[in-house]
């Protein structure tokens, strides 16, 4: 372990040129490869190739397994024949997760070449699968009979043209009893609608399980999760890499055997992924919304402006304060996490792009600086006031309140530059 982390350290030291070469070696030296954890067991016609000079199959049909003795051999046989009948050159690669009804040696018989990877979930049987295929394409489809192996010639069409990543899309060909009600109208299309506007990939169904993709786009990709959000990062990675997406209209089909999904575990995970990957949905435009609202208020409140018909007093004003604060906090992570993504993990994001481009920490510190004396300045004339008054009885709780929300925001805004500037430390441009 200690092995890996020192590579990746290495590899991010780099300069960016660098990185990109190295992740294409990764096409020839997968991340499984001298994994003793994950091991390749050849069927009799994979083996009968596996000379030196073996030639690569233009097809490997990947297909993770896990407890599914009732399918994989048909799968596997449908596979094959599909693509001997179009004449095309390819393999089936089965990765087998840890399976205990004897799927993995059905798989062997049935012709296909089986990877056994014990550690468990949807992405690492997919990785491990990956790692062992040889084609130039790569077709994915589960082991449960819902998907019609007859569709990898139109798969394989479209990467022909030039696609990158083609994507399944099942929502108009659903076969009755294939999909639960709540999968059909409210999870899928709620998760799939979120990932668009987030990320902009214009796919109708983002989490079909057949997809195709050609294998030299694996190192831009740079895959790693290993549950069932493995296909929203797929899409997610796609998106984000400008690469060339298309969508094929296929049917989804009453799977064979029990199903491994768990709705709301799969759902969540899926969800919590798509949050983490868009600092600016989860942190900047809630924390700018909540700011603006909150300086709204606080105005609304110190000018006395009637709003629906009533004024407005201290409790308004403690609720605005708060939005202030909190939403200054976020924005301040959201800035935080875009800067990470930008100098740990090589992110792009066009707008943040500019504004580092454009501002230093000293902007940040004048920025701050303005805010917190503003806070001062209104201080100052509370007191001012009170010493008018002859050092009595004071109730200028509004602005005493602005006063030290203006310090605390202008606080915030300081010690957020000085973090982010850290964090620009890595910066190489």
């Amino acid at each position: 372990m200690g092995t890996r982390r020192d590579s990746i350290r290495a590899v991010a030291r780099l300069p960016p040129r660098s990185r990109v070469q190295v992740r294409e070696a990764r096409l020839t030296t997968p991340p499984y490869e001298h994994d003793p954890m994950s091991t390749i067991e050849q069927s009799a016609p994979a083996a009968e190739h596996d000379d030196g000079q073996r030639s690569a199959p233009k097809v490997s049909v990947v297909i993770p397994c896990l407890n599914e003795a009732e399918n994989i051999t048909e799968c596997v046989t449908r596979a094959r024949t599909v693509m001997a009948e179009h004449g095309i050159s390819g393999e089936v690669v089965v990765a087998d997760n840890g399976s205990d009804d004897g799927s993995g040696e059905l798989a062997r018989e049935a012709g296909a070449r089986v990877v056994h990877e014990p550690r468990r979930g949807y992405g690492s049987a997919y990785l491990a699968g990956f790692a062992a295929a040889r084609g130039e394409y790569i077709v994915m489809a589960d082991a449960d009979l819902t998907y019609d192996f007859g569709e990898i010639p139109n798969f394989v069409r479209h990467l022909d043209e030039g696609a990158q990543l083609v994507m399944g899309n099942r929502m108009d060909n659903i076969h009755p009893g294939a999909m639960p009600w709540l999968h059909r109208y409210v999870g899928n299309p709620l998760l799939t609608g979120l990932l668009n506007l987030f990320f902009r990939t214009g796919v109708r169904d983002a989490h079909c399980g057949m997809r195709a993709l050609r294998r030299d786009v694996l190192p831009v990709l740079d895959l790693r999760t290993t549950g069932m959000e493995f296909a929203s990062e797929m899409v997610i990675r796609a998106g984000k890499e400008g690469l060339d997406i298309r969508e094929v209209p296929i049917e989804y089909h009453p799977r064979g055997g029990e199903s491994k999904l768990s709705t709301w575990r799969d759902g969540w995970r899926h969800l919590r992924f798509l949050l983490v990957h868009s600092p600016t949905y989860l942190f900047v435009i809630p924390g700018l919304a909540m700011a603006a609202l909150g300086a709204l208020i606080a105005l609304a409140v110190i000018a006395q402006i009637n709003v629906f018909g009533r004024a407005w007093d201290l409790h308004t004003m403690v609720a605005g304060a708060l939005l202030m604060i909190v939403g200054t906090q976020v924005l301040a992570l959201g800035l935080a996490a875009h800067a990470y993504g930008a100098y740990f993990m090589g992110e792009r994001e066009p707008w943040f792009d500019r504004m580092r481009a454009r501002f230093r920490l000293e902007h940040g510190l004048a920025l701050g600086g303005l805010i917190l004396l503003a806070g001062f300045v209104i201080a100052a004339v509370i007191v001012g006031i009170w010493i008018d008054r002859g050092f009595g009885a004071l109730s200028e709780e509004r602005l005493a309140l602005l006063a030290a929300t203006l310090m605390i925001v202008g606080i915030q805004v300081i010690f957020s530059s000085f973090l982010l500037s850290i964090l620009g430390l890595r910066r190489r441009d």
